[in-house]
This record gives C-alpha cells, structure tokens and sequence, in this order.
C-alpha cells in the first residue's frame, strides 16, 4: 500500500510540474513518474537518473540524424531500425539496459513524431521528451524522499538487485534483429495508412521485446506473445475502466478535471498493486496503468478531449498487430539454432 500510495503521488506531482514547465505529452510525464518509482530512494534515483540520461542522448541523436534522413523515407526506415535494434541489444546485455532502453525510445519517437507532423521543429520534439522525463523524474525523487524520512522508516524496503554485463551474444543480437525489422516497417506503414502517433507503436515495440535473455530458450517467439498477450489484456482493461471515467467526465462538465485526476490516481493504485502480485500477470499492470495514463491526463484539463487519447492507444495496439507477423516470419523463414545454454543476463526493465 505504501508502494501504491506512492506511485499516486509521484504520478499527480508529475503533472503538475509538467505543466508548470511547458511540457507537451502530458501523459508521458506521469508514465515517467509512475516507472520510475522504486520502494528504496536510491533505486529510484538511479532509474531516474538513467532514464534522463537515455533520453537526452536519445533526443541528441534525434537532433543529429533526423534532419539528415527526414526527407527520404527508406533513410528514415534503415536509422530507425538501426537505432532502435543497437539499443535494445545494448538493452538486454548491458548493467545500464534502462538507460540503453531510453537512447532508441527517445529516437524513434523524435523521429516519427517528426514524419508525421513536418511542419512542427525537430528541436521541439527532443526538447519536450526531456522536459517530459525530467517532470516525472524530478516528482518521483522528492515523493521518494519524503517516504523515506516518514513512511519508509518504518516499512523499509529492500534494494533490487543490480544486473550485470552478458557480453557478445549472438541470440540477442538476432532478438535486436527481429525488433529492427519490425520498426523498418513503420515508416512506410505511416506513408501508406497515414496512422496516427505511430510513436507509440515504436515504443510498444521495443518495450515488448524486452526480455530477460533466459527467457529467450530456443526462440523469442513464445516469451514476447506471452508479454503482447499480457500487454493486450491490460491496455483493455485499462481502457475500459478509462472509459467509464471519461463517460463520467463528459456528463458532469464541472467536475471534469477532478473526476479524470480521480480515475488516474484510482488507476495507478490498481495497475501497481497488479505489479506487486505474485501473479503470472504482473506485467499486465504495467499495462493497465499505460492506458489510464494515456487517457486519462490530457494535455490540458481545461480541454480534455478523447480524440489524442484513443490516437495514442490506436498507436500502441498497431505496434502489437505489427509484431507478432515480424515474428512468426522470422521463426519459420530464419529458425534459430539451438545452443548449449544461456549465460544469466539482466532483468528485463520495461519503460
């Protein structure tokens, strides 16, 4: 409970700072506030710290290769990809995988954020996703503080373990691979179907097939459905109960920003109580909680509307519908070669 009382408060804190300093993404501020919060406060700031630091370099490469490939649709594909595979590999084998993590989301996000609306400036996109992490971050570290000196004093928690380096591994390197191929794809699945915020199936992408490399067994195939499943369930159900507060917030207008602050503090305290199961399902919490987030926090209070919420979902459940066809493709046409055994490697760290 003092885990989820938390999370509510870094989440809530997070918004209000992401206003206050012109963030764009509303909602991905309070995603930020509520990943990064961990029971021990020197976790948290080590999750924020490198979530802060992928970003910025994430945002850096966008600045730096974007408008070298923004104007040709096959560079735009191949840097995605590259990107996107090198980060996640350097993610699952890496001790720093949150921060790798962050390099290829920021990137991909700044990159496709700025094919689908060229008119907007480059620098603007990179410049909002820092804000977004750093309102977010900044919220969760002075939450986190304030448990330690009163909460956690007396419900302490204990510290995660730290990952280590797996080194070259080549069953990685062909996961990174499998992910590559299906983030070349989303360029032109953008210039064919003009879907909106396809940003968000980047990220659902590269946050599916995060996975623990000993959990790979002779193919990635069945660890990462097993995620796009759990990933699918919680984003329904997420959104369902969004939903009903949206319905809520529509019929009593005046009490619009407190019945969707409600929702979203309602939602996170039950997508991390998900988490903290022992379940099979936890990280359908996770994804519980994404949806709430993404519905429920508008970018503004004083004008929320439906239409970027169910844009931003659409985004994600295109990177699923893309994925799994990705995969099955590679495990027919490329079967992977079995191996002797797996060498332990990180815990998996979604966003």
């Amino acid at each position: 409970m003092i885990d989820e009382i938390e999370c509510i408060c870094s989440v809530l804190l997070a918004i209000l700072f992401a206003h206050a300093i012109g963030a764009a993404n509303i909602s991905w501020a309070a995603f930020s506030g509520y990943m990064v919060m961990r029971g021990h406060l020197t976790d948290s700031l080590l999750r924020g710290v490198l979530r802060i630091v992928g970003t910025a370099c994430g945002a850096a490469l966008g600045l730096a290769i974007v408008p070298l490939v923004r104007a040709s649709l096959p560079a735009a594909a191949i840097s995605g990809a590259l990107i996107g595979g090198l980060t996640l590999y350097g993610a699952m084998t890496g001790r720093r995988a949150y921060a790798w993590l962050f390099v290829g989301l920021t990137f991909e996000m700044v990159l496709l954020d700025t094919m689908e609306h060229p008119a907007h400036g480059i620098a603007a996109f990179a410049r909002t996703r820092v804000l977004e992490v750093l309102a977010g971050t900044v919220a969760c570290v002075l939450v986190s503080c304030l448990s330690t000196v009163t909460a956690r004093r007396r419900w302490p928690a204990e510290r995660t373990p730290s990952a280590k380096f797996a080194g070259w591994h080549p069953h990685a390197a062909r996961h990174a691979m499998q992910a590559a191929s299906a983030l070349l794809l989303l360029p032109f699945l953008w210039r064919a179907f003009a879907i909106p915020e396809l940003a968000q199936s980047a990220v659902t992408i590269m946050a599916v097939m995060l996975v623990p490399l000993t959990s790979l067994g002779t193919s990635g195939l069945a660890p990462v459905s097993r995620r796009l499943v759990l990933r699918i369930a919680g984003c329904l159900a997420g959104s369902a109960l969004a939903a009903l507060c949206l319905f809520a917030a529509r019929g009593a207008p005046a009490m619009s920003p407190a019945i969707l602050i409600a929702g979203s503090a309602i939602g996170v305290a039950i997508g991390r109580h998900i988490e903290n199961s022992k379940s099979g399902i936890v990280y359908a919490g996770t994804q519980f909680t994404l949806a709430i987030l993404v519905t429920l926090v508008p970018d503004s209070y004083a004008d929320a509307a439906i239409g970027p919420a169910t844009e931003r979902l659409t985004g994600i459940l295109v990177g699923m519908a893309l994925l799994e066809p990705v995969l099955l493709a590679w495990y027919w046409v490329i079967p992977r070669r079995p191996t002797n055994g797996t060498p332990a490697a990180p815990e998996s760290t979604d966003l």
